[in-house]
């Protein structure tokens, strides 16, 4: 039998758990009470590896202990994007094996196999596709999820993890009706594992939103991603009360309610990342629709900057802000980021000297130094009822989740004239139609020009991924239909639109456009006198007011967005 030669892969001492740890810590955000944990559970069991453990426990993601493993033996990181749709020689390797050490080969050419790896640290994998191809091997270090899925691809029957699952559902699970019974299903392993997976892959896709919609022969899951709304793969019909059930478990929620609408929340670690998950359940002809906010406490910036205020824009919110009394108003439509700008506006207004209270519903994310108060309906706690007694408590702002009714509305006023800055949200499409909608609700015209100081409209669109985005010149009729040539002196005009591909949108991240209306002399004469919305933004505009379709347009021209998002979102505004 022919012997073959040495073709092992030449590694440097691989680090030890305590070097793999220290980096976590100083370049993931590992906490030492996190680590303290892990290591007591993996002294528990003797075949657990502390770095494996951490990213079981969500610790940190596959991802980030890839470059920790990447940097520390300075051996190339590889991400699934970057590998071979197919191969064009499959080495002669089982699937069982690739799966139990999380390696894949992803080529394998006259210079040798090029090995994708998990977990480095074990150099038997390693020397046994050496052997086995009788080819030397070099190495690459991947997010162990991402190899999965390339070990599925490559070695695989064509069957996805969340398709696996899918076929160890009992396939008449949809037909139980007993709550018992269906406390037990949705405590099963594959149910359980299904729905973290598809936890697990909105995280992935940086979804905001996760739907999961029962229909006659189907079960829909999508995930709304950067505002878009894209469609998943989804369990068979019949497993829907058993997920729907399970999503209700975590989220404390009442399974054998089926008939009424019900909220919650689930607390949980996944990928490293501390989320918060608002659950919403309501009933529908074909059992329960569910919607879950994913909510990343730890990634969420409150900065302008970051959220697309610049310029003029800026300057004049943050002179609204400034006023020691009377009323800001944030308008739009659900999700386009309202409460963020407020909790924005809230971190720069949190100082020592003030006194911050705000009622919420529900309260999204928890700030240092201010007291948030969680409206709650079924014991009388709604917003006014709240309103009326933190008056008392000496607030200098109050922040107040939303306007809903007139008895709100003239608690908050009162509250402005006597002091306090208030700061809320409605639901309207542009910052001059917020005036007519408080008329509307009953405010009188002389109470709102008095209190009102400033009332900011916005939406939410797509950013371009700057590294891939296409540059192209504007043809004379779009510059000349939607006047381009007032948002920049470049010529020729260019615009951008996004590098669509198997991988990816080209959009990565939202920006907020924008559109400030600034109480002055003019609009109160005119607001006093009963004028309409039209007049009202017209008297604005003269004032400096930018829509929110101009101020599109003016980041299409910079390369923030595309035209085409820029007209997706302010199309009819």
């Amino acid at each position: 039998m022919p012997t073959v030669p040495d073709t092992s892969p030449t590694l440097p001492a691989a680090p030890d758990d305590a070097q793999v740890c220290q980096w976590l810590m100083r370049h993931s955000g590992l906490k030492a009470v996190d680590l303290e944990r892990a290591r007591r559970l993996a002294a528990e069991d003797d075949d657990s590896e502390l770095p494996a453990l951490l990213t079981r426990l969500g610790l940190v993601s596959e991802l980030e202990l890839a470059r920790a493993w990447s940097a520390l033996l300075a051996v190339p990181l590889m991400l699934a994007e970057q590998a071979p749709g197919t191969l064009e020689r499959v080495p002669p390797l089982t699937e069982r094996f690739l799966r139990h050490y999380r390696v894949v080969p992803v080529a394998w050419d006259e210079q040798g196999v090029e090995l994708l790896v998990a977990h480095p640290g074990n150099p038997y994998p390693f020397e046994a596709v050496a052997h086995a191809c009788a080819a030397p091997v070099r190495l690459a270090i991947g997010p162990g999820n991402e190899i999965d899925s390339l070990i599925e691809r490559y070695y695989g029957q064509g069957r996805s993890a969340m398709g696996s699952l899918i076929e160890t559902l009992d396939e008449d699970s949809g037909a139980l009706e007993d709550i018992e019974h269906l406390k037990d299903l949705a405590s099963e392993a594959p149910v359980i594992r299904l729905v973290n997976l598809i936890m697990q892959r909105a995280v992935e896709q940086r979804a905001s939103d996760i739907h999961i919609e029962p229909f006659e022969s189907q079960l829909k899951v999508r995930y709304r991603i950067d505002g878009v709304l894209h469609e998943a793969e989804a369990p068979p019909s019949s497993s829907s009360a058993a997920v729907i059930s399970r999503v209700k478990i975590m989220a404390r929620l009442d399974i054998a309610e089926r008939r009424l609408p019900q909220d919650g929340r689930i607390m949980l670690r996944i990928q490293g990342k501390e989320l918060d998950l608002r659950v919403s359940t309501v009933p529908t002809s074909f059992g329960e629709s569910v919607v879950m906010r994913l909510l990343d406490r730890q990634t969420v910036s409150f900065d302008f900057q970051s959220l697309g205020f610049d310029g003029e824009r800026l300057e004049g919110f943050l002179d609204v802000l400034e006023n020691p009394h009377g009323i800001l108003l944030v308008t739009g439509p659900t999700g386009s980021g309202k409460t963020t700008t407020l909790y924005t506006a809230l971190s720069r207004l949190n100082t020592a000297e003030r006194k911050i209270i705000t009622v919420e519903d529900p309260v999204e994310y928890q700030l240092e130094g201010i007291n948030q108060i969680q409206v709650k309906p079924a014991i009388g706690l709604d917003f006014a009822g709240a309103l009326r007694s933190i008056v008392r408590q000496d607030p200098d702002v109050i922040m107040i989740g939303e306007m809903r009714d007139l008895e709100t509305c003239r608690i908050a006023i009162q509250s402005s004239l006597t002091g306090h800055l208030v700061l809320s949200t409605l639901h309207t499409n542009s910052a001059a139609a917020s005036i007519t909608r408080l008329l509307d609700m009953g405010v009188e015209s002389y109470l709102i020009a008095s209190t009102v100081k400033g009332i900011l409209a916005q939406r939410l669109v797509r950013r371009l991924d700057p590294a891939t985005r296409i540059p192209f010149e504007a043809p004379a009729e779009l510059v000349a239909e939607h006047g381009l040539d007032r948002f920049t002196d470049q010529r020729p005009i260019l615009l951008y639109k996004p590098a669509v591909s198997a991988t990816g949108s080209g959009y990565f991240g939202r920006s907020a456009i924008t559109e400030l209306l600034v109480m002055n002399e003019e609009l109160r004469s005119l607001l006093m006198r009963q004028a309409d919305a039209a007049t009202l933004e017209q008297a604005a505009r003269r004032g400096g007011l930018r829509t929110l379709y101009e101020e599109g347009l003016r980041q299409a021209v910079a390369g923030i967005t595309s035209l085409e998002e820029v007209l997706r979102v302010t199309r009819g505004e």
